[in-house]
């Protein structure tokens, strides 16, 4: 493995890839190439493109699993979300390409086959905000995926940008105001 990169690193990147271009239109060159290892030496590590798309799946899992598990401790309610939405901005500034990845199923909600398809991320998200998919809450719905779409977008353009932490609070505040709960921080113009 590339000695530059974690494997977390690597995943990231990887995942970032299969969010951009998509699972079928991402070759394994395009993959080597974004982690700085030869095609050979991607495979030597991971056998196949289906095993890279796997553990990056796998790899997001297990940090949203622990994410929420966290933000779960808080009771329900603007303190419990605004805990989640300050972890989650945590992560997708850290790992643009698994928050990336990990939200696109959200896009797919109500799409016909994919009702039991929600990635891990997704339903941590929708458990810890109390969301229940079907349950008729349509605007608390509305207003967790507007905050996810929120995150994905502004994490990924502060890190092209290079203004993680400058974007930090922003990005926060934004997410909190997607879910109803004004930031008394950040008054509007």
């Amino acid at each position: 493995m590339a000695r530059a990169l974690t494997e977390d690193q690597l995943l990231d990147r990887v995942a970032g890839l299969f969010a951009r271009h998509g699972f079928d239109h991402t070759s394994v060159k395009d993959l080597a190439d974004a982690v700085g290892l030869s095609k050979a030496g991607l495979l030597h590590h991971y056998p196949s493109k289906q095993a890279l798309f796997d553990a990056a799946r796998d790899v997001g899992r297990t940090h949203s699993g622990k994410l929420f598990a966290q933000a779960a401790q808080a009771p329900a309610g603007p303190a419990r979300d605004r805990r989640a939405v300050e972890l989650l901005v945590d992560f997708a500034l850290d790992r643009p390409g698994l928050i990336a990845l990990e939200s696109r199923a959200i896009s797919l909600l109500g799409a016909e086959g994919a009702e039991g398809d929600l990635d891990a991320l997704s339903q941590h998200v929708f458990a810890v905000f109390g969301v229940e998919q079907d349950a008729g809450d349509t605007a608390r719905l509305v207003r967790v995926i507007g905050m996810l779409s929120a995150l994905a977008v502004l994490s990924l353009a502060a890190n092209h940008a290079g203004e993680k932490t400058a974007w930090r609070p922003h990005i926060i505040a934004t997410c909190l105001d997607a879910l109803g709960h004004r930031d008394p921080s950040h008054p509007e113009a």
